[in-house]
């Protein structure tokens, strides 16, 4: 400080002077032991020093005995000059004792120096309300782990980690390093951690579920404690106030999830590294998965959150079972997106099989369920890539759906031709987009006003007779069209004879004013039936079993 450089100071002993200074206090007393509280900065005009040196040692052993933080000496009046035997005792107490040559103002000294720490005081009251503020504001709104990780991490501008007790990552915000380096070998790292400054346990005190740990290559900063104890506070009650069942593992695994669809995540090591802190296998191939289901109608929002949840409680038991590993996600209404990881040293099909399998047969068993199935979308060996692949696999399940629901419906398939489509669908425990096909096209435009125009112009004329002369002829004509126009298996799967059946096939031909024999008017009648069934499936598929 310039006020001190005029006073030309000198260092006379007592060591480095790196103590951290309280308080700057003005005395020349020699019984100074009963008046200071230790942490002070002790400036004097010498007159404790003056009286030889057996007074000077026991004066220095006095402030040592205080806890003072260092002694500031003007020479002048009282003192000329300090002597051997000072120098000799500050060195002996590691009590750092300074001279200063002119006459120096201690008041300007005091003044500065009490301004930088009231300043400094001001500063650290004002950080703990902004920590208060901040945290309380986020437990308000309920704000997800991951935002709370990041809140803690920009505070301290160094990179936080949020573990279970299990040392899997739930939630991580990296700074100055990348995601991947810091999760490199975590489970090792982070079991030779020590709680301390940088490590804060998180949960109530008799039942901790995970701790908040600092990585930084600078060490815990003054404020890291008190920044990780009230993120700790605030993510306890969280999961305190959140009681859903999906956990905290299963939100993590969701939140990657949504930060690698949406482009938050676009380093694949990164991806990668979180992946594999949730368990998911390394070095595999990922496929994209969308588990999707027929369920009754279920008014009760109570009832369709815990359906919800049982599903992909089912999913998740499934993949225990047949030992695979996934991120899993609850996607819209009751689907489940996951990204499959298939190890290199197992068939992909096999495995896909197994896992499908599995999962289909657990979701079955629970309440309400009628239906499922599962589309897949291609593989890949980049994290990134599949998750982007998961809405393709989704809509892949939805078409799939629509599929089986007019293979097991009730209107438009006899109890033989039921009983063979259900066990094909059984047998089926994935889709691809080859499965789809036309299907699938028609699925990507079905809600547009000119493809429902058109597929009402095929049929709108049959449908009225039907309905007028209680009829079933839309069924007979979609047999037809499924069998190629094979008229002898029709009339085998309609049990009813040639004549009779050929009557039928004249009435349609009359009604839409057609010929079945012509190529292009099958192909229309066709499409316009799978449009039919796609406008119309959604809402049986999340309603009555029937078809549409």
């Amino acid at each position: 400080m310039p006020v001190v450089r005029a006073g030309e100071p000198e260092v006379v002993g007592g060591g480095p002077l790196d103590r951290p200074v309280r308080w700057v206090h003005v005395i020349d007393l020699p019984e100074v032991a009963e008046l200071l509280v230790g942490g002070e900065l002790v400036l004097t005009t010498g007159q404790a020093l003056a009286h030889g040196d057996k007074a000077a040692v026991e004066y220095l052993n006095a402030l040592a005995a205080a806890g003072v933080s260092g002694l500031v000496v003007e020479l002048g009046d009282f003192v000329g000059e300090l002597p051997p035997s000072v120098a000799k005792t500050a060195d002996a107490l590691g009590l750092p004792v300074i001279a200063l040559h002119r006459v120096t103002r201690f008041v300007e000294i005091t003044e500065a120096v009490h301004r930088m720490i009231v300043a400094d005081q001001y500063a650290e009251l004002e950080f703990a309300r902004t920590v208060h503020e901040t945290f309380t504001e986020l437990s308000v709104r309920r704000a997800s782990l991951a935002e709370i990780v990041k809140t803690a991490a920009g505070m301290l501008d160094a990179s936080v980690v949020l573990e279970d007790l299990a040392h899997r990552v739930l939630a991580l915000t990296a700074r100055h390093a990348t995601a991947s380096a810091i999760l490199e070998n975590w489970e090792t790292t982070s079991r030779l951690l020590p709680d301390g400054a940088d490590v804060v346990a998180v949960g109530p005190h008799t039942q901790p579920w995970g701790r908040l740990i600092l990585r930084s290559p600078r060490g815990p900063a003054p404020r890291a404690r008190m920044v990780l104890e009230r993120a700790a506070q605030t993510l306890t009650l969280h999961r305190m106030i959140d009681k859903d069942r999906f956990g905290l593992h299963r939100q993590a695994q969701t939140g990657l999830i949504d930060d690698m669809v949406n482009g938050r995540v676009l380093d694949e090591r990164d991806a990668q590294a979180r992946a594999a802190a949730l368990g998911l296998l390394r070095r595999a191939a990922y496929v994209p998965l969308a588990v999707d289901v027929a369920a009754l109608d279920e008014t009760d929002p109570v009832a369709r959150q815990r359906r919800s949840a049982g599903i992909l409680d089912a999913v998740t038991h499934g993949l225990g079972l047949a030992k695979a590993t996934a991120l899993a996600a609850a996607d819209h209404g009751d689907r489940v997106s996951l990204i499959l990881a298939v190890a290199r040293t197992t068939d992909l099909d096999e495995g896909l099989r197994a896992a499908c399998t599995a999962m289909t047969g657990e979701v079955r068993r629970v309440d309400g369920v009628q239906r499922v199935v599962i589309g897949v979308g291609a593989e890949s060996d980049s994290l990134l890539d599949t998750a982007r692949e998961l809405a393709h696999a989704a809509h892949v399940a939805e078409v799939a759906l629509s599929m089986t629901a007019r293979a097991t419906g009730t209107d438009e398939a006899g109890p033989r031709e039921r009983r063979r489509s259900e066990t094909a669908v059984v047998g089926r425990p994935f889709y691809r987009s080859g499965d789809v096909r036309l299907r699938g096209l028609l699925s990507l435009i079905r809600n547009e006003p000119g493809v429902q125009r058109f597929a009402e112009t095929e049929l709108s004329a049959l449908l009225r007779y039907d309905i007028r002369h209680t009829a079933d002829l839309t069924r007979t004509l979609r047999q037809f069209l499924d069998l190629a126009g094979n008229k002898t298996e029709l009339a085998r799967r309609l049990n009813i004879s040639r004549p009779t059946l050929y009557d039928r096939l004249a009435r349609i031909e009359r009604i839409l004013d057609i010929d079945l024999d012509d190529g292009e008017s099958r192909t229309s009648l066709h499409a316009a039936l799978l449009i039919r069934d796609l406008t119309t499936s959604r809402g049986t598929n999340e309603g009555a079993s029937g078809a549409p």
